[in-house]
């Protein structure tokens, strides 16, 4: 049997899993409970929230009033242009750097003891405590020191990852392939990359959520521009309704973002899809 019939085999099985996952992923009974537990929230909030605080539990209908309120003026549109951005151009920069940073150390020992203990170091700080530093460097001046300060929120999740997945490739599976003479380029697009693929997308998700923080409290310290500013403009004159529409907005963002990380997960990497 051939290297190239024994991923042949394990393709067939991991499809086959995949298959079975899919079918199982889309009851109708899930989506049901989802939906039910969200109205029954937003239930409770209309209903109940405005009898403890008025001024502060604004319900869902006020929130939704001005939602469309913040559309019609342009404010949201505005705010929300600024902040992708800004997201996308931190996510970027740290998709790139993680991906080659996690992969040089995952794979050569003198990187990984070069860079590990600036990466622990730099991880076990609170990033909101680098923000200032951030700020100076760039002079305070347009998009750039919070795009970098989304970097930051968001590269070390995908390094972490990355680094894993290169290191934990299964040693049973390299072995097969070397003892076919495999090249290295054939090794990486076979074996390395397939392996550490869903690492690398579990990092992106996390990093995802970590971006959108960091996008947030750039905007707090840095500028105070975009969804950042509608949050802290609104509070300061009571207008919770109109306060709470952007940090909805930022939550949405987050959930379609990594749904859609999900979804290329499943196309990337069917066979590690489980049930959940």
């Amino acid at each position: 049997m051939t290297f190239h019939q024994v991923g042949v085999e394990v393709e067939e099985q991991r499809t086959s899993v995949a298959r079975a996952s899919r079918w199982r992923r889309l009851r109708p009974g899930d989506w049901a409970v989802r939906l039910g537990a969200i109205a029954v929230i937003l239930g409770v909030w209309e209903f109940y929230g405005p009898t403890l605080n008025k001024l502060i539990l604004r319900p869902p209908s006020d929130i939704f009033r001005a939602f469309f309120e913040l559309v019609a003026n342009g404010e949201l549109a505005e705010a929300m242009g600024q902040s992708f951005r800004e997201l996308f151009g931190g996510l970027a920069v740290a998709l790139v750097l993680g991906l080659v940073l996690g992969i040089a150390s995952g794979r050569w020992r003198f990187v990984y003891n070069a860079i590990d203990p600036l990466v622990s170091a730099l991880y076990s700080v609170p990033a909101v405590a680098l923000v200032p530093l951030i700020a100076v460097a760039f002079k305070s001046i347009g998009d750039p020191p919070r795009i970098a300060t989304v970097a930051l929120f968001a590269i070390f999740p995908i390094l972490i990852n990355t680094q894993q997945g290169v290191r934990n490739v299964d040693r049973e599976l390299l072995e097969v392939a070397r003892s076919f003479n495999t090249s290295e380029r054939r090794l990486w697009t076979d074996v390395i990359i397939p392996s550490a693929t869903p690492y690398v997308l579990a990092g992106v998700r996390l990093a995802i959520g970590r971006g959108l923080i960091g996008m947030i409290v750039a905007e707090f310290f840095i500028g105070l521009v975009g969804l950042g500013y509608l949050i802290i403009s609104y509070e300061n004159v009571f207008r919770i309704d109109r306060m709470f529409v952007p940090v909805i907005v930022v939550a949405a963002m987050g959930v379609l973002m990594m749904g859609f990380v999900q979804w290329l997960e499943g196309r990337i990497a069917p066979w590690l899809r489980k049930e959940q």
